[in-house]
């Protein structure tokens, strides 16, 4: 795993530990929920956990597909719990949360891909916590518009879909992901007047021509907001670090996002896709 690994001096994370990061513990384990904090080994667990955040993860922590940089489990998941939106609106309302963050595992699975249940969670979750503004990091519903359409129905305050990794890398890093796929997604998001955003992980063997190229891809596709971290190796199992990006090649990456018209750019090494969420729910 990377923590096991001499990491570069720019790549230190925050101590997990505090009254707030307790608390969350706490809360998570006793509500019986899942957060891709846990379950994607995320740098930025001690960080956002000591402020009282999580990102929740929904529709189990089982995924039906196994990309190559995730540390989320993969196999057959378990039926959807229909109490855990109820239980994942309670949170958010007991944390005081005035920006949620929600996730999910893909559900290929599932007749709809879990759509409904995503729709279903987004309105009780509205319910249960009046003035909350929702961010939802959805999978791509194999790109099928009337599943995305729940989504849109349902009108989250910000939908997130990640590219993940440049267009030549997504085969090998991403399984049944198609990198044209993941833009028709933002497309349609945007196009039906959504705030969208989406992120990517440098490190994985990606030349700078190729993020740049990404970048103006994904502002084409009608997003505003962009996520641009460090791609770490959960396990050993895993696909290897190729390049430890500086932070002066980030900044780059963050001056070339604004220049192409993004609102919101997060470009640095720890960066994650809900890194700082609560600043990109700005209007269009």
């Amino acid at each position: 795993m990377e923590k096991e690994r001499r990491l570069p001096k720019w790549l230190k994370m925050q101590r997990a530990s505090g009254e707030k990061y307790s608390m969350v513990k706490k809360l998570v384990s006793s509500n019986r929920l899942n957060t891709i904090c846990t379950s994607g080994n995320c740098p930025n667990i001690g960080e956002c956990w000591n402020a009282g955040t999580a990102t929740f993860m929904i529709l189990g922590d089982i995924c039906t597909r196994a990309c190559r940089f995730c540390a989320t489990r993969t196999g057959k998941p378990f039926p959807p719990d229909p109490e855990e939106p109820r239980r994942i609106a309670d949170s958010v309302k007991t944390m005081g949360l005035r920006h949620c963050v929600i996730t999910s595992v893909d559900r290929d699975d599932l007749p709809d891909r879990g759509a409904s249940f995503w729709a279903e969670t987004i309105r009780i979750v509205r319910e249960v916590n009046r003035g909350t503004t929702i961010e939802t990091l959805i999978p791509d519903f194999d790109g099928n518009e009337e599943l995305l359409g729940r989504i849109i129905a349902a009108a989250p305050d910000v939908v997130s879909h990640n590219v993940e990794t440049v267009r030549r890398l997504t085969p090998e890093i991403r399984t049944k992901a198609r990198y044209e796929r993941s833009l028709s997604v933002l497309s349609v998001l945007s196009s039906a007047g959504l705030r969208t955003k989406s992120g990517l992980m440098v490190g994985l063997g990606e030349t700078r021509g190729e993020v740049l190229e990404t970048i103006g891809d994904i502002r084409d596709a009608g997003c505003t907001v962009i996520t641009i971290g460090q791609y770490l190796q959960p396990s050993f199992s895993h696909i290897e670090v190729v390049e430890y990006v500086t932070p002066e090649v980030f900044r780059e990456y963050r001056n070339f996002a604004l220049g192409r018209g993004f609102t919101h750019v997060e470009s640095s090494p720890l960066v994650r896709s809900s890194f700082h969420a609560e600043n990109h729910v700005s209007p269009r």
